[in-house]
């Protein structure tokens, strides 16, 4: 549900729904009732919106309304492990429609994300702990 919230069209994206990720659950809000589903026990969704000059403020991805400056760019990313020095992601892949990159990371990790765009670099840190952001937007690529 993440997967293809996250990766689908600007354009298809349900306007009178909110779907939100945090550490260990989806919520899914609309005007009458909150869901609320579980994320596996050992994995939570981390998006990513990497930017050149023009991010916003968040903290718990929203899969309905976030929005990035660099959409459906090619980019390299690099996600490493603080503690044991572990890259956990070592990919090209491209952004999504809505800006934005999202990885399923390992549960209580903290580390440094890395992404390459057209000759900028980028890194800032994150975390999947109980506190942990699931929406990274203040990486920004010089």
């Amino acid at each position: 549900m993440i997967d293809h919230l996250d990766q689908q069209q600007v354009t298809d994206r349900p306007t009178d729904l909110m779907a939100s990720v945090y550490t260990d659950k989806l919520v899914f809000s609309d005007a009458e009732q909150d869901v609320v589903l579980d994320l596996p026990q050992d994995l939570t969704y981390v998006s990513i919106a990497p930017y050149v000059t023009r991010t916003h403020d968040c903290f718990y991805h929203s899969l309905t309304t976030c929005l990035g400056e660099l959409d459906n760019e090619d980019v390299k990313v690099t996600i490493t492990d603080e503690d044991t020095g572990q890259v956990l992601v070592e990919e090209e892949t491209a952004t999504f429609d809505n800006g934005f990159i999202g990885f399923w990371l390992p549960r209580e990790t903290t580390g440094t994300i890395e992404i390459t765009h057209q000759g900028r670099t980028g890194a800032t840190e994150f975390s999947t702990t109980a506190d942990g952001a699931t929406c990274v937007t203040d990486l920004q690529m010089t």
